[in-house]
């Protein structure tokens, strides 16, 4: 397997993005596997912003710590990340940079984007030439650029490429390793193809990061996917107007960070109290208050799990990767209708923000889509109906003769306001059953690595990447024998594969992006199983599978 890691650096508005965005997309369609990974800071233009893009013929997973390449626009770029790069690796810049470094090739960037009167290509002839010196072929980047950017700009980014591709001389031999035909997606890209996948007709949200480019890409999509998407004054009108969309009809999802979240949680009781089905995502940012706004963390969990004072049932889902954002939105839905309850997606901006090649997706997997289940026959209609599963009867709104009764109160099999001790309890009785039958559904956790293992790694949500390179990389590298859990389903909690996995280890580690072990405290919980150490993160940046296998050897046995 061939890899290698290119890291685009500047300050925030030198178009980065832009030209890592270019040079992605055109590695893609030549047939490499991409993972890029976004780190940029809270601000409109200056710090510090990077985009770092792996590429090959292997399967990725996971962000590296090394560079095969630095591309810096800024002094600031080489300082902060050349020590990353390789002893054969090489720093490509403009010639005007104060760079004292063997490795470097420097071309003048800036004069040949002046002598197309455009300063603004400087990232045109980057992007030609770090192409040609990975022996990739520029038709790539022609068709992308082609495809994508507006007729006034086009043919002087064109010159501007090709001046940079013909400037270098090649270092490298491509290899097709045939994902030309993939999807190149974000995190949120892939959760919002579930999500209509799932026939959502409605979204509402307030921006925050990292849950905006979810409000954006809907919003993109609303003609055409003919669904309806409201920009909310705040995150407490966001979360009701879903319900509102919901106990009208139609399958509805709201989107926000922790901070966002922490203000929908009295609508989030009125979701469980009410039975009024719902998908709400959570993606997770350092807190708390405003915390770090662009960087990642894995702290909501136990917050999402009892989100909302008083007890309901309902469902918290952590993404794992690129599938996993598209086949547990779709399931999400469907779980929050049949048993009308709150579904919450806990991703993260590591997960929402990375892009990466993805296969088509299966949409024989995908749940049956009817609009909404109605249910409830003839003249005896009851709305909270007490049954055996605790699922009640549910109806629309306009769509019959029945009275379509709701309640923040508590509330009798009607839907009318009681305060009786009985009837309370038979509702909460009645509400919590769906957890039985929910229970079992649930999926356990995706089990990686031999099946004779003396250390058993566990994780949740986006540290699935990281935590599957490091299994494979201890493979080779160690001596001793790991495998690995990672949950997707956090509440109600599997709890089969892991008692059966940890009896077999004499070691269990938990590696979490938080400061406390929330996954660790879960399984203690839920298990008893106990976890004799921990890998812990919670800087604001994911850890890598380099990281995790460099911490474990640096552990006693």
């Amino acid at each position: 397997m061939t890899t290698y890691n290119v890291l685009f650096g500047g300050a925030a508005g030198d178009g980065i993005e832009t030209v890592a965005g270019v040079f992605e997309r055109a590695l893609k369609k030549a047939g490499n596997n991409v993972y890029s990974v976004h780190d940029f800071m809270s601000r409109i233009r200056g710090g510090h912003n990077f985009t770092q893009v792996r590429f090959g013929d292997g399967i990725l997973t996971s962000h590296s710590g090394k560079l095969d390449a630095l591309i810096p626009l800024n002094e600031e770029t080489y300082q902060l990340h050349h020590v990353r790069l390789v002893e054969d690796g090489f720093i490509l810049c403009d010639a005007s940079l104060n760079i004292s470094d063997s490795r470097k090739i420097a071309i003048d960037m800036k004069g040949i984007a002046k002598s197309f009167e455009n300063p603004k290509v400087v990232g045109s002839v980057a992007v030609g030439a770090v192409l040609k010196i990975f022996g990739e072929h520029i038709d790539s980047a022609l068709e992308i650029m082609q495809a994508s950017l507006k007729p006034e700009i086009l043919e002087v980014n064109l010159k501007a490429l090709d001046a940079g591709y013909t400037s270098v001389e090649k270092r490298h031999e491509h290899v097709d390793a045939g994902y030309s035909h993939h999807m190149l997606l974000s995190g949120n890209e892939a959760l919002v193809l579930g999500a209509l996948a799932a026939n959502m007709r409605f979204y509402s949200a307030y921006p925050m990061s990292p849950a905006t480019s979810i409000l954006e890409s809907l919003s993109s999509k609303a003609n055409n996917a003919k669904i309806v998407v409201e920009q909310a004054e705040d995150e407490i009108a966001a979360i009701n107007m879903a319900l509102g969309a919901s106990y009208a009809g139609v399958r509805a999802m709201t989107g926000t960070s922790g901070g966002g979240f922490s203000l929908m949680v009295e609508a989030l009781g009125f979701s469980g109290i009410a039975e009024i089905p719902l998908v709400i995502v959570n993606a997770q940012r350092p807190g708390p208050a405003t915390g770090l706004p662009t960087r990642t963390e894995q702290s909501d969990l136990k917050f999402a799990i009892s989100a909302a004072q008083g007890e309901f049932p309902r469902m918290v889902i952590a993404l794992r990767n690129h599938g996993d954002a598209f086949y547990q939105t779709a399931r999400a839905f469907d779980i929050a209708e049949r048993y009308q309850i709150p579904v919450i997606l806990l991703t993260d901006q590591y997960l929402a923000d990375t892009t990466t090649t993805v296969p088509d997706f299966d949409l024989n997997r995908i749940p049956p889509l009817p609009e909404c289940q109605e249910t409830g026959e003839g003249d005896d209609y009851l709305r909270y109906r007490l049954t055996e599963s605790g699922i009640s009867p549910r109806r629309i709104p306009g769509k019959s003769q029945a009275i379509v009764t709701t309640d923040s109160d508590e509330h009798d099999e009607e839907g009318y306001i009681t305060e009786s001790a009985e009837v309370r309890k038979q509702m909460v009785d009645k509400r919590m059953k769906k957890l039985v039958t929910l229970e079992a559904e649930l999926q356990e956790p995706d089990r990686v690595g031999p099946e004779k293992y003396d250390t058993l790694l566990v994780g949740f949500g986006s540290t699935y990447g990281p935590i599957c390179e490091a299994i494979q990389t201890l493979a080779h590298e160690s001596p001793k024998k790991y495998a690995a859990l990672i949950f997707g389903d956090m509440h109600p909690f599997p709890k089969n594969r892991i008692l059966e996995c940890a009896s077999k280890a004499k070691r269990i580690i938990n590696i979490e992006q938080n400061a406390t072990g929330q996954l660790a405290s879960l399984l203690r919980e839920q298990t008893g199983t106990v976890c004799t150490d921990s890998i812990l993160k919670y800087d604001g940046r994911q850890i890598s599978g380099e990281e995790i296998v460099d911490r474990l050897k640096e552990m006693k046995s």
